[in-house]
């Protein structure tokens, strides 16, 4: 007897519950967006539906406590939702299914399809916000990562396992520069989050990047600029944590992220909505630590892990270099390429100012006569455009300084490795050779 319970206790034991045991509770508060109900068990994050009407549910995300009731924030703006309208959890909203499946697809925050094709079963779990690593374990920075762009690969070279951000305005070409490296890129996989983008870019970026041969090796998180905060957020961190999954089976990922920006600014809603006190132009601290908590989850893993090289965009409002985002996030990357909108006025695409771009690894990546070339380039071109305006004006006349002289006979081609069309691959090796090539043939 005692052999049969204890068999039987071990089988119970083993038994897979494959919903978890629900909780709920009842709307005492709405304002519109923030919903407060009776105080039940579940963690920030936890995923709940809120009834609407008899047959109508809407989803919401508990984002805080007060007063042993749960605040919660809908992810459906407008829903006509009633005191004592009953809140059920769903999901516990920590862990997501990943797989080898999600390449070529096109997800949203909450890992539901967008291109009108059912996803395949994914048995594989991976925690949203990422595992902690020990920072002493991780791999150095040693090789360097082909992007397929002259101008990155050649005078801003990025390594396996590099941060880098993007800092542009709007305008000036950066949905296309993100396409070029997705496109282009030699990693084994490549990890998009459009976080906040505008609906109409989301679907050209999608249709760009599919319809190419990287459709294979790409994965997708898209969530439009209508979005709730909190899935804007979401979005993010699902798209971290597939890049997570991947370099922890070895692979060398590519994750960009369109944009760092916008995820702020759904962080900055959701504090401000919970009563946060508002800081430097309007950002809650909440912000500034939701930054590197994100961003440190990228970059190189353990032994015999990949490396995650991930590219974040940062919006520079009014080209305002100085924005608390901006300051931030430069502050924790590894480097960053600034977009400069005099680079578009001259017709130079992409818009990249290798003035002020900098790789903190180029020099551990790169052997000596690269870095040299990289520098005379850096040179000669900041002191072109330095005396532009006055070359145009005909107030300079030849002989009267000799590096300036030597600037201007090599302004058609520092012009020239800088442009690239969007539909022109360049590998590391040919840019590498095309930047020697500009000085040995003077």
């Amino acid at each position: 007897m005692k052999d049969f319970f204890s068999e039987l206790l071990t089988d119970i034991s083993q038994i897979n519950y494959d919903r978890p045991i629900a909780f709920s509770g009842r709307v005492s508060q709405f304002d519109g967006n923030i919903i407060q109900c009776d105080g039940f068990p579940a963690h920030v994050g936890t995923l709940c539906k809120v009834q609407v009407s008899q047959t109508k549910y809407v989803t919401a995300e508990i984002i805080g406590f007060n007063n042993g009731k749960n605040i919660l924030s809908l992810y459906e703006s407008g829903s006509q939702i009633k005191v004592g309208a009953e809140v059920t959890t769903i999901d516990e909203g920590s862990e997501i299914s990943v797989s080898e499946g999600l390449l070529g697809r096109v997800i949203d925050a909450l890992g539901n399809p967008l291109d009108a094709m059912p996803l395949p079963k994914m048995f594989k779990k991976w925690p949203l916000k990422g595992h902690q690593s020990n920072p002493l374990q991780k791999e150095s920075i040693k090789t360097p990562l082909d992007v397929g762009v002259r101008a990155i690969n050649s005078l801003v070279s990025v390594g396996r396992g590099q941060r880098i951000g993007i800092i542009a305005g709007s305008g000036v070409g950066k949905s296309v520069l993100l396409g070029m490296m997705s496109k282009f890129t030699t990693a084994d996989v490549v990890v998009v989050g459009l976080i906040g983008e505008r609906g109409r870019e989301v679907g050209a970026f999608v249709n760009n990047v599919l319809d190419s041969d990287s459709k294979s090796k790409t994965c997708i998180v898209a969530v439009p600029a209508d979005r709730s905060p909190l899935l804007r957020i979401r979005g993010a961190e699902r798209a971290t944590a597939i890049a997570e999954y991947f370099r922890a089976i070895g692979k060398n990922v590519l994750l960009i992220m369109d944009s760092l920006t916008r995820v702020a600014h759904a962080q900055r809603e959701i504090g401000l909505a919970l009563g946060e006190q508002a800081t430097a132009k309007g950002y809650p601290p909440s912000v500034i630590s939701l930054l590197p908590k994100l961003i440190e989850r990228s970059g190189t893993g353990t032994q015999n892990e990949g490396s995650i090289t991930a590219f974040y965009t940062v919006l520079a409002d009014g080209d305002d270099s100085n924005d608390p985002v901006v300051d931030t996030s430069r502050a924790i990357l590894d480097g960053h390429i600034l977009l400069s909108r005099s680079q578009t006025q001259l017709g130079i695409y992409p818009a990249i100012d290798v003035s002020l771009s900098v790789s903190r690894v180029m020099n551990e990546i790169t052997d000596t006569d690269h870095q040299e070339h990289a520098k005379l380039f850096k040179k000669y071109l900041s002191l072109y455009m330095e005396n532009r305006d006055l070359i145009l004006m005909g107030g300079y006349e030849t002989g009267q300084d000799e590096e300036l002289d030597i600037a201007i006979s090599l302004w058609p081609n520092l012009r020239a490795h800088i442009e690239q069309s969007d539909v022109t691959e360049s590998d590391f090796q040919a840019s590498k050779q095309a930047l020697a090539a500009i000085f040995e043939s003077k």
